[in-house]
């Protein structure tokens, strides 16, 4: 399907490595060019590097989005090498995984920072910029954690759910303007992520990591986990005029671990 991404300016945070880096790849396949922003320039330059490999030339910029100025400089420099962002990626920032009994008052600070305001010192200045052009679209990628809690991510998924309110609220403000704001809400997806949170719950149940992945893949009802590149599909559907009446949606992307309608 052709998603007339072609000549789009994606700006993708998080985009040097797991689902945000399966972004970039998915949008370059699109046809779009991409702006990818992540805090090490290493990271950055390995990324850049794998997708020069697959015939795809993009842009890097490093910055700590977790500061408000070095975010808002990360977006006028976008703009400045590829023009006005069409679309807007968050895939940036992610809370520690932390078992209950070790969370103390910094750590739920932590959390946030880390995750709801790295996306939204972001988000501010490109939905104003896009309401005033007239045309937008910002694809959160949150996490299942906001819905569910869990045990080890209470912090995390606590700013998820912030995050949540806030990608829905957006979308109701600037829908009037043409700017259209969607949440995908991942479960187990195979990044590095992944095996922090199996570290966090093997020291909560005294079991090995290994067991707590075989039995977290049993429980699934599709059997197995998600890889980056499922949920980049749906991201990518997600930001296209394809999806152009789908605004202020909330995409589980969990393989139904979780039978809920709300």
């Amino acid at each position: 399907m052709d998603l007339d991404l072609g000549g789009r300016h994606v700006l993708v945070t998080g985009g040097s490595k797991g689902i945000g880096l399966a972004c970039a790849q998915e949008f370059c396949r699109e046809g779009a060019q991409v702006t990818i922003v992540a805090r090490s320039r290493e990271g950055i330059a390995t990324a850049l590097a794998g997708l020069q490999a697959q015939g795809f030339a993009c842009r890097g910029i490093a910055a700590d989005l977790a500061d408000a100025d070095a975010a808002a400089h990360a977006v006028d420099e976008a703009q400045r090498l590829g023009g006005p962002v069409d679309v807007l990626v968050n895939s940036a920032g992610a809370a520690r995984r932390t078992p209950f009994e070790e969370l103390t008052p910094m750590a739920w600070h932590d959390a946030m920072q880390a995750k709801f305001f790295t996306y939204v010192h972001v988000m501010d200045p490109l939905v104003k910029r896009m309401g005033a052009a007239g045309r937008g679209a910002i694809v959160n990628v949150v996490g299942a954690g906001g819905k569910v809690a869990g045990p080890t991510h209470l912090a995390g998924g606590s700013a998820n759910a912030a995050l949540m309110l806030a990608s829905a609220g957006l979308a109701a403000a600037y829908g009037p303007r043409g700017v259209r704001v969607n949440v995908v809400n991942p479960g187990l997806t195979l990044t590095d992520r992944l095996q922090e949170g199996l570290a966090a719950d093997a020291r909560l149940q005294g079991r090995s990591a290994d067991e707590i992945l075989t039995s977290q893949q049993q429980r699934l009802p599709l059997r197995r986990i998600a890889t980056p590149q499922e949920i980049a599909s749906a991201v990518v559907f997600l930001a296209s005029d394809r999806a152009s009446y789908i605004s202020g949606a909330i995409l589980a992307m969990d393989g139904a671990v979780s039978p809920i309608v709300v």
